[in-house]
């Protein structure tokens, strides 16, 4: 069942999300060449916590850490440690805070210093998917609407979405339904209705769309060891345009 919020548990959503919004300004005066995903970690959690927030990934399901760093070819979920930020890397930060009971998550995609043309095109293309996806979370539309513009958009401009990993309802829990995959027809599932808040999360790979874990039974990453990029923000949907409540 699809919880529809009122206007109460959206606001504390909003305060949520902007503990989050902040702690990610943090994050990007820190991302650097030479910075240890560890010590990133340690920054967001340490100002999460500042703010009177809770990390919502510590602990999930034995997810060990505060933020998920996926570096290059690592799709979601790498766990932070030792490894040093490099120049031409790109890293996807995934983190998420419980504020009073209510959930916000949402990702953030870096380039590391000067990167590629490839990476740099990566980047702007699949924040314009999310982009799009988001403009279709409208009062009348479709689950799927968000679905295929998402898709519509990556493949045209030569990459693949990952179909295992989708994007979810968020409120109480960090993972509720319903599930929104960033593939698929649209006009198709649910229709969607104001005060339903989504997590929507486009993952676009350069080369094929299938995906492997590691053996930290985390990190997951491309199977032929090409880039692959993830934006993600938790919107609510209103009787206008979707409010972007992590932005």
């Amino acid at each position: 069942m699809i919880r529809i919020k009122k206007e109460f548990e959206i606001e504390q959503m909003r305060r949520s999300a902007r503990i989050l919004h902040d702690t990610f300004d943090e994050i990007s005066r820190a991302v650097e060449p030479g910075i240890t995903t560890g010590e990133l970690d340690r920054i967001a959690e340490e100002y999460i916590i500042f703010r009177g927030g809770k990390p919502a990934f510590k602990g999930y399901q034995g997810f060990p850490a505060t933020i998920c760093a996926s570096i290059n070819d690592e799709v979601v979920h790498g766990i932070p440690g030792e490894r040093k930020l490099e120049e031409g890397d790109i890293v996807g930060i995934d983190m998420g805070v419980i504020n009073d009971g209510y959930y916000s998550d949402a990702t953030r995609s870096y380039a590391i210093g000067k990167i590629s043309d490839e990476a740099e095109h990566l980047l702007k293309t699949t924040m314009e998917a999310l982009d799009l996806g988001i403009d279709m979370a409208r009062e009348g539309n479709h689950l799927s609407d968000i679905s295929h513009a998402i898709q519509e958009h990556s493949e045209k401009n030569g990459y693949q979405v990952v179909r295992s990993l989708v994007g979810h309802g968020i409120g109480r829990e960090l993972h509720e339904e319903p599930q929104i995959p960033n593939f698929g027809p649209p006009g198709q599932g649910p229709v969607i209705k104001r005060g339903m808040v989504f997590a929507i999360e486009p993952m676009l790979n350069a080369g094929t769309r299938d995906i492997v874990t590691r053996n930290d039974r985390w990190t997951t990453v491309t199977r032929d060891g090409k880039l692959s990029c993830h934006f993600e923000d938790t919107i609510a949907v209103t009787d206008g345009e979707p409010e972007i409540l992590t932005r």
